[in-house]
């Protein structure tokens, strides 16, 4: 074992108990060190799934075999994370230290659950994530259509693209949002994630799946995240569709962050304790009456703060 010095590499993928680590422009398949966990300033170390996700820093002992031993995991800059399933709260991060989220939801097959769109937006400002959101799918609806029922985002300040594997369209735009960026692609199964990344870089030959005929969603084709480099520069994690998304450390200040539309409203409600359902002085209710913001936004806006209290 070479003890004079520790390089530092990234995490490319993980799998369980052995790690591919990208150090010096070559991978070495890498173990764990005791129960390593990364450390977080500020945060307390609860239990997580998997102690390491991949774009982690680590610090790595190399073999004699050429094999390697993680010894630490460098703090975390950003990451996406989600609250794993089950009745102990659980850490569970798909990606660390990437750049931005490119959150991708199908214009139609499946249908676009705005609620769960929303949910992503959050996880992603409580990562420390730039977010885009790339509505795929698009040959599959009229422009007129599209507008009407996906302008919101982008008209309230979001950075949205409209794309289509199939077609071509939005996928130069695309590439060039992630160009020289470190970027994790993130929604739900069956809205193209895969695909689009093909479109994007032809090279990585993703697997696709189809959309189920009955329940309109996708089946799971992306079993575990990787971390690839781009063609054209920056690198990309390609994650499994979620079909929950619960959160993780998600602040108040996170959920109206992905909200900023209704941040004008926030806190001019008659009474300090208003739930914006049917309260009386209601802030959030005068500015829907009034056409400023949207209803449905709200709703998502009351659903995702009653859920992290």
């Amino acid at each position: 074992m070479n003890t004079d010095a520790l390089p530092v590499g990234t995490v490319v993928e993980n799998h369980g108990a052995l790690f591919d680590v990208l150090i010096d422009g070559r991978v070495v398949k890498c173990s764990l060190r005791g129960r390593l966990k990364p450390a977080r300033p500020g945060k307390d170390k609860r239990r997580q799934v998997a102690p390491i996700a991949a774009g982690d820093r680590v610090e790595v002992a190399l073999l004699d075999d050429g094999r390697g031993v993680i010894e630490r995991v460098l703090p975390r800059e950003s990451d996406l994370s989600r609250r794993a399933a089950g009745s102990e709260p659980l850490q569970h991060t798909l990606v660390a230290n990437v750049d931005q989220a490119v959150i991708v939801f199908a214009v139609a097959e499946p249908r676009c659950d705005f609620y769960m769109l929303d949910r992503f937006l959050v996880a992603a400002v409580a990562g420390g994530l730039e977010r885009i959101i790339c509505f795929n799918k698009c040959d599959l609806v009229p422009p007129e259509q599209r507008d009407a029922q996906f302008g919101l985002y982008a008209g309230i300040g979001f950075h949205v693209l409209c794309t289509s594997a199939h077609s071509g369209e939005g996928v130069e735009a695309l590439r060039e949002a992630m160009q020289d960026r470190r970027s994790v692609i993130c929604g739900p199964s069956g809205v193209g994630k895969s695909s689009l990344l093909n479109a994007i870089a032809p090279g990585l030959r993703l697997r696709i799946g189809d959309v189920g005929d009955v329940t309109h969603k996708g089946r799971h084709t992306t079993s575990s995240i990787t971390l690839v480099e781009l063609p054209c520069g920056g690198w990309v994690a390609d994650t499994p569709g979620l079909r929950q998304l619960g959160f993780w450390e998600a602040e108040q200040e996170h959920i109206a962050a992905a909200f900023p539309e209704l941040q004008p409203h926030l806190g001019r409600c008659h009474f300090s304790n208003c739930s914006h359902r049917d309260d009386p002085g209601c802030a959030l209710s005068a500015a829907v009456e009034a056409g400023e913001i949207s209803v449905r936004r709200v709703k998502s806006y009351v659903q995702i703060m009653g859920g992290a209290r």
